[in-house]
């Protein structure tokens, strides 16, 4: 088993396997033990629906508790099944750049943003997304995590479980950098771009959104949220175009 002792004797079924495979096989093996819960769930729903429609004297009571198991049951299969899709990009079944580009553009297009996806400095950083609108220019990436790794800041330092979040927040934020120079220097427009980290797995502080060390981590769903948050206009249209066909022609697809 990966992280084993080399004295223990390993099974050979754990052998090589990765956490995703892990993950997935404990999965499919509590498949029996989710439905048992959900019948009793759905018992305990029958119950209340026959319950409440005694209580209110309501007719046709067994439809009410039919009604009540089929409400439990299908919110104890929906709680699992969005718990287990949300780890989709982790386990590499779903890429988080679709994810999140799907999202961004159908939240700021209409609003005047454009979105550029897959964007280079030849030779140096790249990101998922690069987006520029009438709030300013942001770059934002997609990363995930297993499903139990604790994302907080500490002190302002950024952790993931145990690890320091340096190493993740540092090449992204000089990313910026370097993407913001080159769009100074050839439009003349001056800009300073934000960086953003979508997390499509792990686990972020209540409400979805974590700042530290110069970078704000957020769930996918929350980034356009987090752009359009910025309610002062620092670009005119002209600007926006003008930045926009800079980069588009100065950033090479990665």
């Amino acid at each position: 088993m990966p992280g084993g002792s080399i004295y223990v004797q390993q099974d050979e079924k754990f052998t090589g396997a990765s956490p995703q495979w892990y993950y997935e096989k404990y999965w499919r093996e509590g498949a029996k033990s989710r439905q048992r819960s959900r019948a009793i769930k759905a018992v305990v729903g029958f119950a209340v629906g026959i319950g409440l429609a005694l209580r209110f004297g309501v007719d046709y009571s067994a439809l009410c508790g039919l009604a009540g198991a089929a409400i439990a049951a299908g919110a104890d299969w929906w709680w699992y099944w969005r718990s287990f899709r949300a780890t989709a990009v982790w386990r590499g079944k779903r890429r988080g750049e679709t994810i999140t580009g799907r999202k961004l553009r159908r939240s700021l297009l209409r609003h005047g943003y454009n979105v550029l996806d897959g964007r280079a400095i030849r030779g140096q950083a790249s990101i998922d997304h690069l987006v520029i609108g009438p709030g300013g220019v942001w770059i934002i990436d997609n990363e995930s995590w297993s499903p139990d790794t604790e994302i907080a800041s500490y002190a302002g330092r950024l952790f993931f479980g145990e690890k320091y979040g340096t190493k993740v927040a540092k090449p992204l934020i000089e990313a910026g950098d370097a993407f913001a120079e080159l769009l100074t220097k050839e439009t003349g427009i001056p800009v300073r771009i934000t960086p953003l980290l979508a997390v499509h797995c792990g686990m972020l502080p209540r409400g979805g959104v974590l700042t530290a060390e110069g970078l704000t981590l957020l769930k996918p769903r929350l980034a356009a949220k987090q752009i359009r948050y910025r309610e002062e206009a620092v670009l005119t249209g002209e600007q926006i175009e003008v930045l926009t066909r800079t980069a588009a022609r100065e950033l090479q697809r990665s």
